[in-house]
């Protein structure tokens, strides 16, 4: 039986995702992925959503209401540099050309009309880091962190984990508003997989109840252009030796800020 976390992309449609928080079933988070052809449009206004578009794959000519960033976009693969995006705020229009075979990510969350510019997120302004050790060494690249005050709620940030490791690991939490020490963010994972035959696996979870139960206790074999939905609780991905995962975190929740909670069990393995 097929998690209700992990959706599969539509193999006949523009719009392989279409992820809102009606659909989520949460509060915050949109995430849409196009593929769209040479030539092919996509347009859309953003309304009381302020949007984040990354352009996975692929060049296309991009424009807002009253900005035109021409043509960006240079790797063809997501395995490959760092990505160019577009920040577009609420009540505004955007639109997609695409010049080449485009994978297409749009990211929402509620946004404040006028409280921001739209603007262009160009590959060299992305801050990377590399975290972890040993075989939870991961790579990623900060798109719009929390640090960049020109957004309301979105955090949007890539992560590629090499063939055999771990990520989003130790397993940690997000899911409960008590800051300082930890904030109430829902997220998505858009994940591919280079070669994309390949798969790998992604276990959702919240803590056990006195009994030894969980409310949410899911582990899924993520395959190429799947979406997971991480509404609450722990969720560690694993991706298998040969395999590359790449994938597209979007977190928006009442406060702006990643503030996360380890699971104890495992919390020994950050002081390794």
């Amino acid at each position: 039986m097929t998690s209700p976390l992990r959706i599969r992309p539509k193999r006949d449609h523009d719009r392989v995702h279409h992820v809102t928080p009606e659909s989520a079933g949460w509060t915050h988070v949109g995430f849409d992925l196009y593929r769209l052809s040479p030539g092919q449009s996509v347009a859309e206004r953003t309304g009381d959503r302020e949007v984040c578009l990354v352009l996975v794959t692929g060049r296309a000519a991009v424009a807002s209401d009253g900005e035109d960033f021409g043509l960006i976009g240079e790797r063809m693969s997501p395995f490959e540099g760092k990505p160019w995006s577009v920040y577009v705020p609420a009540d505004d229009r955007w639109q997609v050309t695409a010049e080449t075979e485009v994978e297409l990510a749009v990211c929402s969350a509620a946004g404040r009309p006028g409280a921001h510019q739209p603007r262009l997120i160009a590959p060299d302004s992305l801050g990377q880091e590399t975290r972890g050790v040993g075989t939870n060494v991961r790579h990623v690249t900060n798109i719009l962190p929390e640090t960049d005050t020109g957004a309301d709620s979105l955090l949007v940030v890539e992560v590629i984990t090499p063939g055999g490791h771990t990520s989003s690991y130790p397993p940690h939490k997000h899911d409960t508003d008590n800051l300082p020490k930890e904030s109430a963010l829902e997220e998505t994972y858009y994940h591919r997989l280079n070669p994309p035959q390949g798969f790998g696996f992604q276990r959702v979870y919240t803590d056990a109840r006195a009994d030894g139960s969980r409310e949410i206790d899911e582990a899924m074999v993520i395959e190429d252009g799947d979406v997971t939905l991480v509404p609450r609780g722990y969720h560690p991905c694993a991706a298998i030796h040969g395999y590359d995962l790449y994938y597209l975190n979007v977190m928006a929740g009442p406060t702006r800020t990643w503030k996360f909670h380890n699971e104890p069990a495992h919390a020994w393995l950050v002081k390794r």
